[in-house]
């Protein structure tokens, strides 16, 4: 053995001497998911606040939902007294104009940005050019992906962004209104930093969460108002036009909607 020692340290030095300079260890995927070196993988940095891998979505659905802040569930992020002016449409305003920390769209395929003038006349003016409240912006939509991670073996809710929206009503009844778009990464970025902002817990103001924390623990209650169809229909435009309270059934078939992602998630590991 020891005849054979010195040919070991050799070649061990001439490994060594191969070694790229500068190289890093992979990690593992557990602790980094993107990972190093050959091990590198896709994903969302664009718009999710979640690290989900692209190879590691072996089931993914697309839905749109709203948050209609006048409900009682939402009133935390609607925010108190007349003006809501602490509530969670008015913060994403002051981002927008008073900081410019969050940047805006007018299309949902974030190709149109919006200066701060284009968004202040969408946020502030009406079809018929009327001046408006912050407590009549009272829908919040957004669109998320309901993913199972392979990687985790979960399902996650993946939200992508978020959509400020004119109710028809506050429009002169000229049908909702696009105000913004944003993206939810930059959403969720900019509140986590900033605490002044948050999801007011009424019955214990030491509790109340900042808006990051409010939406990873889904304390609101939305609506589906479309999934991944074929058609890119909304559910209440899937309704037969026959039907004698259409609104009524548009919210039932949400709400199937909504029990039919409850069982997929619960009965995903009986087989």
């Amino acid at each position: 053995m020891k005849k054979y020692f010195p040919h070991l340290i050799v070649a061990l030095l001439l490994a060594c001497a191969w070694m790229p300079v500068g190289s890093t260890a992979q990690v593992a995927t557990s602790v980094n998911p993107s990972g190093y070196g050959d091990r590198q993988f896709d994903m969302d940095t664009i718009f999710s606040a979640k690290r989900i891998r692209e190879d590691d979505k072996m089931y993914q659905i697309s839905v749109w939902r709203r948050i209609d802040l006048r409900e009682k569930y939402n009133l935390s992020l609607y925010g108190s007294g007349d003006s809501k002016r602490n509530g969670i449409i008015n913060h994403i305003y002051k981002a927008v104009v008073d900081e410019n920390a969050l940047e805006v769209f007018g299309d949902d395929e974030f190709t149109t940005p919006l200066s701060i003038a284009e968004f202040q006349e969408n946020f502030w003016l009406n079809a018929v050019g009327d001046s408006i409240f912050v407590k009549q912006l009272y829908y919040l939509d957004f669109k998320e992906d309901f993913v199972f991670d392979k990687h985790h073996s979960d399902m996650v809710f993946d939200i992508k962004y978020i959509h400020l929206v004119m109710p028809s009503q506050t429009n002169s009844n000229a049908g909702q209104k696009t105000i913004a778009y944003i993206r939810y990464k930059d959403f969720y970025n900019y509140f986590k930093d900033h605490p002044e902002a948050r999801w007011i817990n009424f019955q214990n103001l030491s509790q109340s969460l900042t808006y990051d924390k409010a939406f990873d623990t889904r304390l609101f209650r939305s609506v589906v108002r479309r999934f991944t169809n074929p058609d890119e229909a909304l559910i209440a435009d899937m309704v037969d036009a026959e039907h004698p309270n259409p609104d009524v059934q548009a919210y039932m078939d949400a709400l199937a909607f909504e029990y039919k992602l409850l069982e997929f998630e619960n009965t995903l590991w009986e087989w």
